[in-house]
């Protein structure tokens, strides 16, 4: 038995703490009450802890005696909590989703002897896995990853609800898109090239550009097709232009009244309220991965995983806390029993280039209810 801190105790982070209790000894931490003890009342075996990531050396005496590290923090914190964590020497995974690149703490990771994984969700992440293990196997020409997490009763007008916070939801909705297209990189406006793709179980769905691909664009520059969409009710992307065109996801602050305020500030704030999952809410994540490419017998191949999760009632756990929580802890088990024990910065594709360790995430995902499902169509 191990002994692990979850650094932010929303919903994902409070589920893969909850995950983890079933064999290791878990401390939750957050710098607010209310979350840990909601967490308690589902968990009681689970120990608590305040801490303000933002102190970075309270954030370092305070990870120290724990054998792995989970950082769920907000994207804007991602970052330097990642770094104070290294500089602890602590083993970490990491879902954070920083807008940072990851790969500029890699020297400072190596040094201290510290295994971190990094973008370690469903998406970036179980995606990423995916593919690096079929860049293994086969000469990859075209990788597509289509994405989205959505309530099941649709609510005018966005249609929309997320386990994040929605400064990190707009920051889908901001972050230019980049993707590889011919074997360059291309860098379009979030939101755009916009399409409606079909879904056996939901139905119309439409799919946009958002910055997905992260790392895997210096990973896997020899792929001349690369690029990831995320999946929203139709509409909902045309409401999201007209806030972004009319000013309400700038940060520049604006004074009214004497008062000065940021208008994505403001904005969060409001939607906070509009988009906030509630408990027992039904959601689902989907998610479609092509791969097309040529196998080691030198004939056309089309790999297809698709994923369909929903809420699940018996644990009231929203989906994609399930998603990307338990991807996220299925990595954190790997590193604990030292099957992935590579020192430096790790995003998901490099861990899924062992077989191992990408059969152990998807028999890990099944054992808990979230299955992929595999389509190979050859010649």
């Amino acid at each position: 038995m191990h002994s692990i801190l979850v650094v932010g105790a929303g919903m994902v982070g409070s589920t893969m703490a909850i995950d983890l209790a079933k064999n290791h000894q878990v401390t939750l931490s957050d710098f607010q009450e209310l979350p840990l003890k909601k967490a308690l009342e589902k968990c009681p075996k689970l120990k608590t802890m305040l801490i303000d990531v933002t102190q970075k050396e309270v954030l370092k005496k305070a990870v120290r005696p724990y054998d792995l590290i989970i950082s769920a923090v907000p994207g804007y914190l991602g970052f330097e909590t990642l770094k104070s964590i290294i500089k602890a020497q602590k083993n970490v995974v990491d879902i954070s989703f920083f807008p940072e690149n990851a790969m500029e703490l890699d020297f400072l990771a190596k040094t201290n002897n510290v295994t971190a994984v990094v973008d370690c969700g469903v998406a970036p992440g179980m995606g990423n896995i995916i593919l690096g293990h079929y860049n293994e196997e086969m000469k990859i020409d075209d990788f597509e990853c289509f994405v989205g997490g959505l309530p099941i009763i649709k609510k005018w007008p966005f249609c929309y609800k997320a386990p994040f916070s929605p400064m990190d939801v707009i920051e889908e909705y901001t972050r230019p898109a980049r993707y590889i297209e011919n074997g360059f990189e291309v860098v379009k406006e979030a939101l755009s090239d916009c399409e409606l793709m079909e879904f056996e179980q939901i139905g119309t769905l439409e799919a946009f550009n958002s910055d997905g691909l992260r790392s895997l664009i210096h990973t896997m520059p020899h792929i001349p097709n690369m690029k990831e969409k995320t999946l929203r009710y139709p509409r909902h992307v045309e409401y999201i232009k007209v806030l972004k065109a009319s000013g309400f996801f700038n940060s520049e602050p604006i004074v009214i009244n004497g008062q000065s305020i940021s208008p994505i500030a403001f904005t969060s704030a409001i939607l906070f309220k509009e988009w906030k999952l509630n408990s027992k809410e039904e959601e689902f994540t989907v998610m479609k991965i092509n791969i097309k490419g040529t196998n080691s017998d030198g004939r056309k191949t089309v790999i297809t995983y698709d994923l369909y999760d929903r809420y699940c009632p018996v644990s009231d756990t929203s989906s994609m806390a399930r998603t990307t929580g338990y991807t996220a802890t299925a990595v954190a088990n790997l590193v604990l029993e030292n099957k992935f024990s590579s020192q430096g910065i790790f995003p998901p594709e490099l861990l899924g280039k062992h077989p191992s360790c990408f059969q152990f995430v998807i028999d890990y995902l099944k054992d808990r209810g979230v299955h992929y499902s595999k389509k190979e169509i050859i010649g």
